[in-house]
């Protein structure tokens, strides 16, 4: 089966180029871009504003990595969540930030496949707010293609969000997993995945002489290869000047198998796919880019404050809709915790683990995405 693979002009709707464009997929992490999507609409509501403090759940504490690792109690503020959950693409945040906007993780992912259906995105269901593997999740390139389209339209001034280079968390620094950021020239989003059954998922949107410009590409069999072939789309759907055929919301399905969700685990998370995603890489290790749209990083990443604690004087800043769970009182022959043990446990907060920065092609390797 091929890749598939999508690349729209962002003004007109129009498709460039697609490949496969309604075979269900695993989306991987590129979910959180909806995640993303109900935090604007609830910034735009006025629910919540970008100090609306965040807490670290015990159920959120739970979610696998990639993750922050705070520990339950833990209260940061929406705008340093959102550069956790779009550079780090940190699990265990995604869930924080459901809960604080929609108060559970069911009631969230409600509001996400609502706001699927209401963007056109039919062949999208989602399970939970960070794309970790879960039965009936799914959605398409063409569905992804729209809801990228629907941030850059809908929510502008939020943007920057999908670019950040990195961040600084703390006496830690987080570069982002999408590699086309400083390197294809007017790349300036969005998100990136990974699960053994999608394979190596990104969205990507890039802006030049105030053209934006969409790709998505699913199942790539590693994390240069959906670099490069994004950076091929978004140069596509950037020279091009003469279109014809289809938008994105007149592209009729096509497809035999389309409804069948795809998991290509076989190809992507054998020893074999392993092995394979080291060849072609220099003596250390290092990825190395072949792509003539990709340049060299000469410099070092740009990264942007993310603190993990909330300012001073906010502490009593409501929680949104997430209260800190109270203790029932201790009954007799009970063991009860000291209230200076419990009180350090809720204001504790671990540092978030950082992958070295990438200076320069050839690219280090980051740990596995999730």
């Amino acid at each position: 089966m091929a890749n598939p693979s999508i690349a729209v002009d962002v003004s007109s709707g129009r498709v460039i180029e697609h490949e496969q464009a309604f075979q269900r997929w695993y989306p991987a992490s590129v979910t959180k871009i909806m995640t993303a999507y109900l935090v604007f609409t609830a910034l735009k509501s006025g629910q919540m504003t970008m100090d609306t403090p965040v807490t670290m759940s015990v159920h959120a504490a739970k979610e696998p990595a990639s993750k922050m690792y705070f520990k339950p109690g833990t209260r940061f503020p929406l705008d340093s969540a959102l550069k956790y959950l779009l550079v780090k693409s940190a699990n265990d945040v995604a869930m924080a930030i459901a809960e604080a906007v929609s108060g559970t993780e069911e009631d969230f992912v409600k509001e996400m496949n609502a706001t699927a259906l209401r963007l056109g995105m039919t062949s999208t269901r989602f399970v939970n707010p960070n794309g970790l593997p879960g039965s009936g999740q799914y959605t398409t390139v063409r569905d992804m293609a729209l809801l990228a389209v629907a941030v850059r339209r809908d929510f502008p001034q939020y943007a920057h969000y999908f670019g950040y280079e990195g961040f600084v968390a703390g006496s830690k620094a987080q570069t982002n997993y999408n590699l086309l950021l400083g390197r294809f020239p007017g790349a300036d989003g969005m998100k990136t995945g990974f699960i053994c059954a999608s394979g190596f998922n990104q969205v990507s949107t890039a802006t030049r002489n105030g053209k934006t410009v969409v790709s998505v590409v699913f199942g790539a069999p590693s994390q240069e290869f959906r670099a490069e072939e994004s950076a091929r789309l978004l140069h596509k759907a950037l020279t091009t000047t003469a279109w014809g055929g289809s938008t994105l919301t007149s592209l009729a399905p096509y497809g035999e198998g389309r409804d069948v969700v795809a998991d290509i685990s076989g190809e992507i998370c054998t020893k074999e796919a392993r092995e394979a995603r080291y060849e072609g890489r220099d003596v250390e290790g290092k990825m190395v880019l072949n792509s003539p749209y990709i340049n060299p990083l000469t410099r070092e990443p740009r990264l942007v404050q993310a603190p993990t604690g909330l300012p001073a004087g906010s502490q009593q800043i409501a929680l949104s809709r997430i209260p800190i769970p109270v203790p029932r009182p201790a009954r007799a022959g009970e063991m009860t915790v000291k209230p200076s043990v419990a009180s350090a446990f809720a204001a504790s907060a671990s540092a978030a683990e950082a992958m070295p920065l990438r200076s320069s092609v050839p690219i280090p390797i980051p740990r596995p995405e999730f």
